[in-house]
């Protein structure tokens, strides 16, 4: 690679760089992320558009002294490349590469670790409290965009620092788009701060005219504030303690510099923190990804040429897919039925229920304490609220889940997608938690489908209960099993033995149902498909201890306080004792990367099932095998 990129292997190399020779560099750079995303496919989109941010931020700031803080960090592709990452942009998101998203290990450039969204103002604070503690100068900055503003966390942090005199610099990065459209008054509020396509060609064609004459210029400039200040006296964020600075354009260059320099030398004088707001398009410089930046942004790997190409023969539908065709079906018989989302309506497979029944559709942007705290008053008033949310999600709204919604014990359905392993997120998205931090609340139930047309049954299940249940899925697709004509239950708190041995009996729920037939074909095992996480089936596991001289629990989330320790406790109280051995994700962090790689290193494919079995519990088994496979009746 030759050119101006190929020279940058830290943002030191970056600042070396004269002004012009920046917006050369920014066109490699985008030009460099749109080959390699598309080779590894991510995030795409967003990255696309923050090139020029990035290029500016490095240039002006002295990092990593200065402390650069990205939200949710999805868009930082562009700042890993020029943070001495680049020869490695090829392994992004694959087992033993580069994570996607700002990971402190991985770089000195990375100040704060994050996936999730609305946790930029805070750490940044933090750290700038902590160099003035410490007597040492340096600056914080924190990037965040318009839809994790939406977070009331975004704005504890505002509240909290604008009382504040340390040199900390927020930038709101409005792209007018986050994962889903945004929503919401904030969102509503920065458009018309905007004020308009008319404003922003009338103040460019301004600039140009006057120009020529910059005693004219200064005047129209000193101007225009005045007329800002007669329209907006204070703005949202003024009143919050900042000093509101913009909007300007985030792909321009010529403003991003000195506009950045100018708070740099307001930073180093105290004058306490400041706010830039910049207008970014997402899916900048690629044409296709400005067009639709929500299907480009996360794709799978793609010619850059071409774009994304659906793939000849139709995919196996996700489970997301498969919870959307049945919060439509259960609508159409249900009028009380309210979908909610906390600003993954896409993610969550809500696009069709939200096209269908617009008006018991809510997206409430990225507030997962509200989704759930709404939902609860929903509940309240006599509706049926299903909230769809990411199993690692969810844990944003712990005390909600246990204060507003079981302490009341209120009828509303979690829709846990994405449990277990993700793959290429990685640990912050990983769903391993949620059977452990929601089997302790009372009133609250856990199903855990084997498969695709078992979790729309079972989600029919939870709907009918009189009190909170969350229906844990995977994210992708499942075996393919054929869904129900129309919504039906099953038992509740009931699983099925759904193969007959002997010596062992593997009691899995989710879907690692599968990999544990496999395995009990070769080990001779009974296997029940298990279902409920909460409450357990107590006599089928009474009954498979009594008939089995050892057990062994799986499932796709933590072992510690998870599926496999509720047999445990269940048998301790009951006075049986019979060995049982737990598989699932152990006590640490689980990296990204291919999924079912995953899946193979921990031990959770078939033969990994099997090769544990033996290993441990091997004097159980029975030779040679015995073989019955029994059929649950549909």
């Amino acid at each position: 690679m030759n050119g101006l990129l190929s020279s940058i292997d830290s943002p030191a190399d970056l600042r070396r760089l004269t002004r012009p020779q920046l917006r050369p560099l920014a066109d490699e750079l985008r030009e460099f992320l749109v080959q390699s995303v598309a080779r590894t496919g991510g995030h795409f989109s967003s990255n696309l558009g923050t090139v020029e941010l990035t290029v500016a931020l490095h240039y002006v700031f002295d990092t990593p002294h200065d402390r650069l803080v990205w939200d949710v960090g999805h868009q930082t592709y562009p700042h890993k490349i020029l943070t001495g990452r680049r020869e490695r942009m090829h392994t992004l998101r694959q087992l033993g590469g580069i994570s996607g998203f700002p990971v402190r290990s991985e770089s000195e450039y990375d100040a704060f670790g994050t996936a999730h969204s609305s946790t930029s103002i805070s750490a940044a604070l933090g750290m700038a409290l902590a160099a003035q503690a410490k007597g040492e100068h340096r600056r914080a900055v924190a990037v965040i965009g318009d839809g994790a503003m939406t977070a009331g966390m975004a704005f504890e942090a505002l509240n909290n620092a604008g009382v504040t005199k340390v040199p900390l610099l927020v930038v709101l990065n409005d792209n007018d788009m986050s994962i889903s459209p945004p929503v919401g008054a904030l969102n509503r509020y920065l458009a018309q701060l905007m004020s308009g396509r008319f404003y922003a060609a009338a103040r460019s064609v301004g600039r140009q005219v006057l120009s020529v004459a910059p005693p004219l210029l200064e005047f129209a400039r000193r101007f225009e504030e005045h007329a800002k200040g007669m329209v907006m006296p204070a703005t949202l964020f003024e009143k919050f303690g900042f000093n509101y600075i913009g909007p300007i354009d985030g792909h321009d260059l010529e403003s991003l510099v000195p506009t950045l320099e100018n708070i740099r030398r307001l930073l180093d004088d105290g004058a306490g923190p400041q706010f830039l707001h910049v207008v970014t398009k997402k899916g900048q410089g690629y044409k296709l990804a400005e067009a639709d930046p929500i299907a480009y942004h996360g794709p799978g790997k793609f010619d850059p040429k071409i774009g994304i190409v659906p793939p000849a023969q139709a995919p196996k539908p996700t489970f997301s897919a498969v919870f959307g065709q049945w919060l439509c079906d259960m609508a159409e018989r249900d009028k009380r039925l309210i979908g909610i989302t906390p600003a993954m309506r896409e993610g969550s497979g809500m696009v069709e229920f939200h096209r269908r029944f617009p008006d018991r559709y809510y997206d409430v942007g990225i507030a997962e304490q509200h989704a759930v705290t709404f939902a609860a008053g929903l509940a309240c008033e006599g509706l049926k609220p299903v909230v769809a949310i990411y199993s690692t999600f969810l844990q944003r709204a712990y005390d909600q889940a246990i204060h507003d919604v079981a302490l009341q014990n209120l009828p509303v359905v979690f829709a846990l997608d994405r449990a277990g392993i993700v793959g290429a997120d990685g640990p912050t998205h990983c769903g391993a938690y949620d059977i452990a931090f929601l089997r302790c609340i009372p009133n609250v139930a856990i199903a855990c489908p084997s498969d695709e047309a078992e979790c729309y049954q079972l989600l029919t299940t939870a709907y009918e209960q009189s009190h909170p249940v969350a229906v844990r899925y995977p994210r992708g697709a499942g075996i393919g099993a054929a869904l129900p004509r129309e919504p039906q239950a099953l038992p509740y708190g009931r699983g099925e033995v759904r193969r007959r041995g002997r010596g062992v009996a593997i009691l899995a729920f989710g879907t690692l149902l599968h990999p544990a037939l496999q395995a009990a074909e070769a080990l001779g095992a009974t296997v029940a498909n298990m279902r409920w996480a909460k409450p357990l089936d107590r006599d089928l596991v009474l009954e498979l201890a009594r008939d089995h001289d050892a057990l062994v629990t799986v499932e796709e989330g933590a072992i510690a306080g998870g599926a496999g320790a509720a047999v445990m406790e269940l048998l301790a109280a009951e006075g049986v004792v019979r060995p049982v051995l737990p598989l699932g994700l152990p006590d640490r962090f689980i990296e990204h990367g291919d999924p079912a790689l995953l899946l193979a290193r921990l031990g959770l494919d078939a033969s990994g099932i099997e090769r544990s079995v033996r290993d441990r519990l091997g004097q159980y088994l029975v030779s040679p095998p015995v073989l019955e496979v029994v059929y649950p009746v549909a």
